[in-house]
């Protein structure tokens, strides 16, 4: 399995592209958000890649990043969807907004994607929902875990909360701010989900 390029860009199509890696020019089909991350052609570049084998042919799909990867494998274990419906969910949701609008029950945001109506949205929604704690605790999650204070004396579910919110761009002391609310009313017991939910609805305010 061929998991990352390092080479050159070569050439950009509307839905894939050509890295020069040593003379050998791989084709890798991307996602309109890792299309427009890349460098102009003759630059050097990086893409974590995903190998599909079937039995005619042989996918590469590249990323910009780990994270949009593993959304695009876990988008790909609900029904319905394929390879490119999933890169098509990541061209107009980066992985922080995907799970943003999973966490939120927005259908509307999921199907702005090409052939995702309102069925398969609720479809990813109901599927992922229990899936994404790790997802949602990415590269920022220790540093905003470590960094949520009186937050992490709610108990684990919070300073989760805490970290998925900054990971998602929010500012430290308005996730801690939301997250607090949010126990208060929920109550300290709510699951990891279910804080998330209630912390992105009083964000939203």
């Amino acid at each position: 399995m061929i998991a990352k390029l390092k080479g050159r860009v070569d050439s950009v199509g509307d839905d894939w592209a050509v890295i020069d890696v040593g003379g050998v020019g791989y084709r890798v089909f991307c996602s309109g958000r890792t299309l427009s991350a890349l460098p102009a052609a003759g630059e050097a570049v990086e893409v974590h890649t995903e190998t599909h084998v079937r039995e005619d042919h042989i996918h590469l799909f590249g990323f910009a990043d780990r994270a949009e990867r593993d959304w695009f494998n876990l988008l790909q274990g609900v029904q319905g969807i394929g390879a490119r419906v999933a890169l098509g969910v990541l061209s107009v949701l980066a992985p922080g907004d995907l799970l943003a609008a999973i966490m939120a029950q927005d259908r509307t945001a999921l199907t702005r994607a090409p052939s995702v109506g309102p069925k398969l949205a609720t479809r990813v929604i109901n599927e992922l929902k229990d899936k994404v704690g790790n997802l949602a605790l990415g590269p920022g999650a220790v540093a905003g875990s470590e960094a949520a204070g009186p937050v992490s004396a709610l108990g684990d579910a919070a300073g989760d909360a805490v970290s998925a919110l900054v990971n998602l761009g929010y500012r430290q002391p308005d996730a801690v701010s939301a997250v607090q609310t949010t126990v208060r009313t929920l109550g300290a017991e709510t699951d990891l989900q279910a804080l998330i939910r209630g912390s992105l609805q009083e964000l939203a305010r």
